[in-house]
């Protein structure tokens, strides 16, 4: 009995050891050998992106050396793309366009230069039509006005409005001790002024009134648009009349005043800071550092106003597109930065150009802007302004017709020539270039059909 219970507690255990064991693995199948790995391709390289075409910019504002950078380095830096800014004097700016186009090789591809430079520019037939690009600018508010002399006398857009200035006094506020009585500074006379300057001249024995005759000074821009206007109230149809007489005898009398280094100045801001001068007429942007480093110090005002009101010159640069631009696509996108609002401002704050559009005036906006700014619209405003425009129509004969201005001035004052001598002698090579440059009159002297007539 024990035997048996004891053979079958053998044998159960028997069955669950065996149970307990790893099943055998299952014999492989023999299968073929996997054919050899083919290597992987050498991916191609990337084809590199090639870098954006330069715009080449050829321009005759911003020419002063620290304009021109803060051109490059402030102004185009955010465009985003490689823009060759180019300054040119006048002359060889048309030399160079009406060349390239003349050889059928065009590597200029925007124009930025005054108003009156592109009726030159459209005559040579050297602008590309860009009333679809100012289409895509409707919505920025452009000042109307502008954007009709762009148009240059057609019913299409050949220059697009860039930028603008003028010409005011800047005023060191130690003069204000000596200003005549009854005298407003922001309505001066022609009178008053020379009145002022000799009050200061008769009380500390210094001429403090200064004027930019240096070789690089723009005394001409005085001439045209500030002083003939005022007494005159044309320029090149008053040319040498018996107003214009009488107005070189005045300003005789004002010169007087006048510091003799103004001879030698060329931006008013240096002797004004220096304190060689007190009072002194100039572009905006050749004034603006006395009242950028001590906007406390100073004080800006409209030019004064003569017999037959109060002249001044509203500088009006436009940007355009040379006909057969190599880069056209480049080139309608830098007009199109170069005229947003922002970067409007930013010519503002950096060179003292101010806005082509009707933009409000930032709340932090410096001080030497806001000065400046101030007496600008005092002056456009006035009610007695003589709007004179920059000469129209002259091309690369402008820098000879403001020598003969400037030439005036030197042999007049300066050397004191007889007045109506040297203005026969002179408005005698003002009609030489009147007629060989077929420019007509622009105002503030009537139209004229034809060249416009020296009188």
């Amino acid at each position: 009995m024990c035997t048996r219970r004891l053979w079958a507690l053998l044998t159960v255990a028997l069955v669950l050891s065996l149970a307990c064991q790893p099943a055998a693995p299952p014999t492989p199948t023999p299968t073929a050998p996997p054919p050899p790995a083919m290597p992987s391709p050498t991916p191609s390289p990337p084809t590199p992106t090639p870098p954006p075409k330069p715009v080449l910019f050829l321009s005759t504002q911003l020419r002063p050396v620290e304009e021109a950078e803060k051109m490059r380095n402030v102004i185009l830096k955010p465009f985003g793309a490689p823009v060759e800014f180019i300054p040119e004097d006048e002359g060889p700016f048309h030399d160079r366009i009406r060349a390239e186009i003349q050889a059928g090789k065009v590597s200029v591809d925007v124009v930025g230069a005054l108003h009156g430079n592109f009726v030159t520019l459209l005559r040579d037939n050297a602008l590309e039509d860009l009333t679809p690009l100012m289409e895509r600018l409707k919505d920025r508010p452009m000042i109307p006005q502008f954007v009709e002399l762009g148009k240059l006398g057609t019913d299409r857009q050949y220059c697009i409005p860039w930028m603008q200035a003028t010409y005011i006094l800047a005023i060191n506020k130690k003069a204000l001790d000596y200003l005549p009585a009854g005298a407003d500074v922001n309505a001066l006379t022609w009178d008053q002024l020379r009145q002022w300057g000799e009050n200061i001249h008769k009380a500390t024995g210094e001429r403090r009134l200064g004027f930019p005759l240096g070789p690089k000074g723009l005394i001409h821009r005085f001439v045209q648009g500030y002083l003939y206007p005022s007494y005159t109230g044309a320029f090149v149809t008053t040319y040498k009349s018996p107003e214009a007489v009488e107005m070189w005898k005045s300003f005789k009398a004002l010169w007087e005043h006048v510091n003799p280094q103004s001879t030698t100045y060329d931006f008013m801001q240096e002797p004004l800071l220096a304190e060689e001068v007190w009072i002194a007429w100039d572009h905006t942007a050749r004034l603006v550092n006395a009242f950028k480093e001590r906007p406390g110090d100073f004080i800006a005002a409209p030019a004064p106003a003569g017999p037959k009101g109060r002249g001044f010159m509203p500088v009006l640069a436009c940007l355009g597109i040379v006909k057969g631009a190599p880069n056209r696509e480049g080139a309608e996108a830098l007009i199109e930065f170069l005229t947003r609002p922002e970067t409007q401002l930013t010519i503002l704050r950096e060179v003292a150009f101010f806005p082509v559009l009707d933009v409000p005036m930032p709340a932090d906006m410096p001080a030497h802007v806001r000065i400046e700014g101030e007496a600008v619209v005092k002056q456009s405003g006035a009610p007695d302004a003589i709007p004179a425009l920059l000469p129209v129509g002259l091309g690369g004969k402008a820098g000879e017709f403001n020598k003969v201005n400037r030439d005036t001035l030197e042999r007049i004052v300066l050397k004191g020539e007889d007045i109506e001598k040297v203005l026969r002698e002179e408005a005698a090579k003002l009609q030489a270039i009147l007629n060989e440059t077929g420019a007509a009159c622009w105002p503030p002297d009537p139209p004229s059909t034809g060249p416009c007539q020296v009188r």
